[in-house]
């Protein structure tokens, strides 16, 4: 597949997977937040360090803006005259986007006086939060032991608050349902002692699915108790998430030290497998997935496709980053991964999904701008599959008509 001017203004997917690779400039003519866009906010463990940004195709997307590799990009932002976006490419026009709109809770305060952002912010259409205290690989004593690409110890306290109460995040939850649309809201966390993480959740879940009966997700280190995720599962949780990062197992020891002598590699495969037996178990009324999350670009591209097949061998839905080195990460100085080498990656993301015909793309109004979703890697693959894609989108109807029905009791019992 060549990366040209006329395959970036026809390829969305192309696109999107090239601004992560290369990040993008801004224009002097640019003015993000007065046109209404999104302040760049660097939550999420810093994934979350970009432009916000909706491209052809209706792909949203969050573009590299303030890392240092961005400097080198092909890709520059430019203000039109009549007040739109377009992207230049080389100097050339390629896609005109537009700005993910900044909602009007962006800049409010909870009744406690709290910023709202710090407390979640919207990565595409869904709402991320960060919950509980910084991850404890990042104060273990006499060294830190926190993964080399990570930059949540240099968040919490500065765009993201450490402490957040029930309260606050249930005001933040109903704004972005009321004011911004959103059908799902995922919870973050690090490791703490005690295996906690889990415990820590549940009672932000309780009240979630309650009052609001939203898709909730959870991403957390795989507690050592894997019953606990049939009680997840009763709870109404629709999606768990356990990123390993690394499939080889010498890079995994590397680069996330404290994940490898914590739980081990083996522990977090595990735990993929378990929760996905879960959903296998037949259906209930709401619907769940496990995710197993890697970061490609961090190690050889073949290993990435190893772990893509075997997550989906196991009947998981693979998330996929792309390596984004990050400013004051221990990894800050890498380059980016080369867009010829991703290719084949996120083309297997699709290929592997279909394949084994998993559940994307079902969940309405969740487009995810930190990642690839496997459905928008269609476009980075020659190949189709009619009879999946028309079972999808059936799947896709009868969810989004339960949860009209849901959300419009729960309107009318407020």
């Amino acid at each position: 597949m060549r990366i040209d001017r006329q395959s970036l203004s026809t390829n969305p997917g192309l696109l999107k997977l090239d601004l992560y690779c290369k990040g993008m400039r801004l224009d002097e003519s640019c003015f993000i937040e007065a046109d209404g866009g999104r302040k760049i906010l660097r939550t999420r463990a810093g994934l979350g360090s970009g432009l916000e940004c909706i491209l052809p195709g209706g792909l949203w997307t969050n573009v590299p803006v303030t890392e240092s590799f961005v400097e080198r990009s092909p890709y520059a932002l430019h203000r039109d005259a009549d007040g739109g976006y377009r992207i230049r490419w080389h100097g050339e026009p390629v896609a005109p986007i537009r700005l993910s709109p900044r909602p009007a809770w962006y800049d409010r305060t909870t009744s406690s006086g709290k910023p709202m952002t710090r407390i979640g912010t919207l990565q595409g259409t869904y709402l991320g939060i960060y919950q509980a205290k910084v991850c404890e690989y990042w104060t273990q004593k006499p060294e830190k032991v926190n993964c080399k690409f990570c930059s949540v110890g240099l968040n919490l306290g500065i765009d993201d608050a450490e402490d957040k109460t029930v309260a606050e995040v249930l005001e933040v939850v109903r704004a972005a349902r009321e004011e911004s649309g959103i059908t799902y809201v995922d919870f973050n966390t690090g490791h703490y002692d005690g295996d906690t993480y889990l415990d820590i959740l549940e009672p932000f879940i309780l009240r979630i699915k309650r009052e609001l009966g939203l898709l909730v997700g959870v991403q957390t280190p795989p507690h050592r108790d894997l019953s606990r995720y049939d009680r997840l599962r009763e709870l109404g949780v629709n999606r768990v998430s356990f990123c390993f990062e690394i499939f080889d197992r010498d890079l995994f020891r590397e680069i996330c030290p404290g994940k490898d002598a914590e739980y081990g590699l083996d522990h977090y495969l595990e735990a993929i497998r378990y929760c996905a037996a879960l959903g296998a178990e037949g259906p209930r009324e709401e619907p769940w997935v496990s995710n197993g999350e890697i970061i490609a670009g961090l190690e050889p591209a073949a290993s990435s496709i190893a772990a893509i097949d075997w997550i989906t061998s196991v009947g998981a839905i693979p998330t996929v980053c792309v390596f984004r080195p990050l400013r004051g990460t221990d990894l800050e100085h890498r380059d980016p991964p080369r867009t010829e080498e991703m290719i084949p990656v996120f083309g297997r993301l699709w290929e592997a999904t279909m394949e084994a015909g998993l559940p994307i793309g079902v969940a309405p109004n969740v487009h995810v701008s930190l990642v690839l979703l496997p459905e928008e890697c269609r476009w980075l693959s020659p190949r189709r599959y009619p009879f999946q894609s028309l079972k999808l989108k059936a799947m896709s109807g009868v969810l989004r008509r339960r949860l009209d029905r849901r959300f419009a009791a729960h309107a009318a019992a407020a």
